[in-house]
């Protein structure tokens, strides 16, 4: 290797900053932006002498840590001391969690986790991730603000939407998964209910974790994007979340064809169509008709309509609110589905001081046939199953009116 060779490595590397690639990344982006092709061992060793460590030292941690127990063990033989045995080394049965292999078939379990990191700028957002456990494939990637139901069921969309329903996911059992009872949480925005749901609808399992051996595969996931998203997000002058989320659907297929790609045979089944999927992925509560005949949902009120026909029921009838993946207000009143209107917070024109132009006809909303997925005995019976009761479900919406 020349020395003008070394000098622009060096100073390629340096141009990172503080956001500098692992070595074997670093490698890539060599050969992609400077036709220099080296084996990462040689840039490895040229950078340790230059002075820098690439985030991910394992080799040289291990090295350092071999010498480190050579060097104990002649200090140990010189003093005559007892050297340990290999039973000194064994772990309790009770706490160990052993690696395990792969699953056979692409769709036979996904591993899903939020991960929170600088991912663009200062500011953290967080990364919802699914990863099949068979393939290696990213599956799934959405960024927001926080870890959310909305990050989830975005996730979610995009497995039905490209690979099919899965057979089973695997939580993090501390994230937003595990169900918090406590009656100042909405239960709209109680995510452990309202994925599980869907799922419960789709057919998939759910299965939660708290160890992080259980779930490798994600955790390792999150520390690969982790060092290597970022700089290719600032690479592309990415600075907002919905950027980022445009460029992850070309940026994964990159990664699964370099890292995936371990399984080929398939049991996922064949997903719902899109009009379906969008009434499944949705977020449901409980409302009551106000005495203006409509009700109060997310500081907005809406009016239940039947084709251009509003409807008034009378005060206090009890509506399951369904707020659609695509955003749509539904109502749930004794098992009929109505849409809604949004009424406005001021009129748009006056009738008193101007002229009135022609309204334009609303598109009509679809409305689901009886066979919809939120029918209240069904939503009730899930609840009992989660073990949790409607009475309960009942009181959470009374509390979140209240906060509103």
């Amino acid at each position: 290797m020349s020395l003008e060779t070394k000098r622009r490595i060096i100073e390629k590397y340096q141009s990172y900053g503080d956001l500098r690639p692992n070595v074997v990344h670093f490698c890539e982006l060599l050969a992609e932006e400077e036709n220099i092709a080296y084996s990462d061992t040689t840039v490895r060793k040229l950078l340790y002498q230059a002075g820098f460590l690439s985030p991910k030292t394992q080799r040289a941690t291990k090295r350092r840590l071999k010498q480190e127990a050579k060097q104990k063990k002649r200090e140990a033989e010189k003093r005559g001391a007892k050297l340990p045995t290999a039973s000194n080394f064994f772990e309790e049965p009770d706490k160990a969690h052993p690696s395990r292999a792969r699953k056979k078939f692409k769709g036979e379990l996904i591993q899903m986790e939020a991960s929170q990191f600088p991912w663009f700028g200062q500011q953290e957002t967080h990364l919802h991730v699914a990863i099949d456990d068979a393939s290696g494939d990213i599956v799934g990637a959405y960024f927001d603000t926080q870890e959310t139901l909305n990050g989830y069921y975005h996730v979610l969309e995009q497995i039905l939407e490209v690979h099919g329903v899965p057979f089973q996911f695997l939580t993090d059992k501390r994230t937003v998964f595990t169900y918090a009872s406590s009656q100042s949480k909405k239960i709209e925005e109680d995510t452990f209910t309202q994925f599980g749901y869907a799922c419960h609808q789709l057919g998939i399992a759910i299965e939660t974790s708290s160890i992080p051996q259980a779930k490798g595969r994600v955790e390792r996931l999150n520390q690969t994007l982790q060092s290597r998203l970022p700089i290719d997000l600032q690479r592309n002058q990415i600075t907002s979340i919905s950027q980022a989320n445009r460029y992850l659907k070309r940026w994964i297929k990159r990664f699964n064809k370099q890292f995936g790609g371990l399984a080929s045979e398939s049991v996922f089944e064949k997903a719902p169509k899109p009009a379906q999927r969008n009434l499944l992925l949705a977020r449901i509560s409980e409302r009551v008709i106000d005495s203006g005949h409509h009700i109060r949902y997310q500081n907005n009120f809406y009016l239940p309509v039947e084709g251009d026909k509003e409807i008034y029921f009378t005060r206090k009838t009890k509506a399951l609110v369904i707020e659609a993946f695509d955003g749509d207000i539904y109502l749930n009143i004794a098992d009929n589905i109505y849409a809604t209107r949004k009424l406005p917070k001021h009129e748009k024109h006056s009738k008193e001081f101007e002229m009135v132009p022609k309204t334009k006809k609303e598109r009509r909303k679809y409305i689901p046939p009886q066979s919809h997925p939120w029918k209240l005995a069904s939503f009730k019976q899930y609840l009992h199953k989660i073990g949790k009761s409607y009475e309960e479900f009942k009181r959470e919406r009374n509390t979140s009116q209240q906060q509103l």
